[in-house]
């Protein structure tokens, strides 16, 4: 990421983008109180689940309507200038977009826990999916090197020894 000097941007952008989070979990944290709190067992579900989330809407083709008025779609690289350059970062960064969905996601679980359970569960089933195509394609592309590599030489026999 570039530093702020070199983006079409000001401190006061990114400091916008940092007062809405701000107010979101100082607001999920105060309309909490008084309810059960996320069971720990819950927070590998809840990660995996803000993982899948925030790839999904980084990376994938049905979420180009979401980044399409911050994000050259062609190069993936933000556009426009000040806020909307921001917020294009903001939507091209995985690490990034995961604190939003984090965020969204703890607080659907703390307000509505049969409905939070539920998303979360989808969402860490599909980033279980995601892990397992990965490691079947790590796995096929190296069977499928070693099946193409040139076999070793055979060693020749010293008749000399004999």
């Amino acid at each position: 990421m570039e530093p702020v000097e070199r983006t079409p941007t000001e401190p006061s952008d990114y400091a916008a983008i940092s007062a809405i989070y701000g107010a979101l979990l100082a607001g999920t944290a105060v309309s909490a109180r008084g309810r059960a709190p996320i069971p720990n067992n819950e927070l590998p579900a809840l990660a995996a689940a803000s993982f899948a989330l925030s790839k999904l809407v980084v990376h994938e083709k049905v979420e180009s309507w979401v980044r399409r008025p911050f994000v050259d779609e062609e190069r993936r690289k933000p556009k426009g200038r000040r806020l909307r350059y921001a917020v294009g970062e903001l939507l091209t960064c995985t690490r990034c977009t995961g604190a939003w969905t984090a965020l969204g996601l703890v607080a659907l679980r703390v307000h509505s826990p049969a409905a939070g359970r539920t998303v979360a569960t989808v969402l860490a089933a599909s980033a279980g999916n995601d892990l397992l195509q990965a490691s079947f394609k790590a796995i096929c592309a190296h069977a499928n090197a070693t099946e193409r590599a040139p076999a070793p030489p055979r060693a020749v026999p010293d008749v000399r020894a004999a």
